[in-house]
């Protein structure tokens, strides 16, 4: 029998995709709930939402940070101006990179699934901060029954093969069956498919050829893959011995996030250029006052915008913002 989802139904919907916080995705869950159509062909559908919003009613009932708790926590709640998930089959090196890259202390020693628990840290670009999460080593030889929780704050993926690896197709194949298993699929630069699980996580996904500085002519190696994969993730070679490709990681990171820097004054005031507010490529002024306080969002009438082209000139709320102008907002 045929779902018949109403447009308020599935703006739920993509609410509950687009969102990262648990907080977020439990109210999301809660409108889905509530604007479903209730018949027999959304009984499949009704259910799956029952159990998300138990899940994330137990997750979110849990002992937060300085409590009481059995364990590390399986699941980052996203800080920074992204979370981007580093994923990899066993000894891929990244872990290494991840303490290279955020002065973590994430565990890299030279034997399979060293990393148990999720690891966060800081990678700086310019003065916007990203926040890498070391995974665990994805193998169905070593199932993580919560693995896929631990991705859906993440806003991106990077996966990180050691192409020097003798069996790094055929690892590389399986992280992806365990991930899809677990309803979680890398996506590429290409975005979600037409047809989309409303409860998968389809996360952008870049590869990092790692340890290259011990593999010289590493692209036609990546040629290789690819071609034996099917995979063709954008790539970028990166060695923490030799330190190659590190120093363009955070740039080419910001620029695939698609992540613009937003700076705001009050009215007679300079601007403040110490703490930009960060949003994506495609945003507005409304998304902007979202950021800020849910009420000047609700009473949010126009905007002035300074950058190169404008000097304080008066914009609408679905104005488009670019990276590094400077916002005043009127409400």
């Amino acid at each position: 029998m045929p779902a018949n989802l109403t447009p308020d139904y599935k703006a739920a919907e993509a609410a509950f995709r687009k969102a990262r916080d648990p907080a977020d995705r439990l109210e999301a869950l809660r409108e889905m709930m509530r604007l479903i159509p209730k018949h027999k062909g959304t009984e499949h559908l009704r259910a799956d939402i029952k159990t998300r919003i138990k899940e994330l009613t137990e997750e979110l009932a849990a002992p937060r940070k300085g409590a009481a708790r059995t364990g590390p926590p399986t699941v980052i709640r996203p800080e920074g101006a992204a979370q981007v998930a580093l994923v990899g089959p066993p000894n891929s090196g990244k872990s290494a990179l991840h303490a290279s890259l955020t002065g973590s202390r994430a565990s890299a020693e030279p034997y399979p699934f060293a990393t148990q628990y999720p690891q966060p840290g800081m990678l700086m670009v310019d003065d916007v901060s990203i926040q890498l999460v070391d995974l665990p080593s994805v193998s169905s030889t070593h199932p993580i029954p919560w693995i896929g929780n631990a991705l859906q704050p993440a806003d991106a993926a990077l996966l990180v093969v050691d192409l020097a690896e003798p069996g790094c197709v055929e690892q590389v194949l399986d992280l992806h069956e365990v991930l899809a298993s677990r309803r979680v699929h890398l996506v590429g630069d290409a975005g979600e498919p037409d047809e989309v699980d409303p409860f998968a996580r389809y996360l952008p996904t870049w590869m990092l050829v790692a340890k290259v500085d011990l593999l010289p002519g590493w692209e036609e190696e990546l040629e290789a893959f690819r071609e034996l994969s099917g995979l063709r993730y954008p790539a970028l070679g990166v060695s923490v011995e030799s330190g190659e490709g590190l120093d363009r990681l955070g740039r080419w990171l910001y620029e695939r996030l698609g992540v613009i820097r937003v700076y705001t004054k009050a009215p007679g005031r300079a601007p403040d250029m110490s703490r930009p507010f960060t949003l994506r490529r495609g945003e507005t002024v409304a998304d902007l006052a979202v950021l800020i306080h849910k009420d000047i969002a609700r009473n949010l009438r126009f905007a002035r915008l300074w950058n190169d082209e404008m000097e304080g000139r008066q914009v609408g709320r679905d104005h488009v913002l670019e990276d590094g102008d400077v916002v005043e907002l009127h409400s």
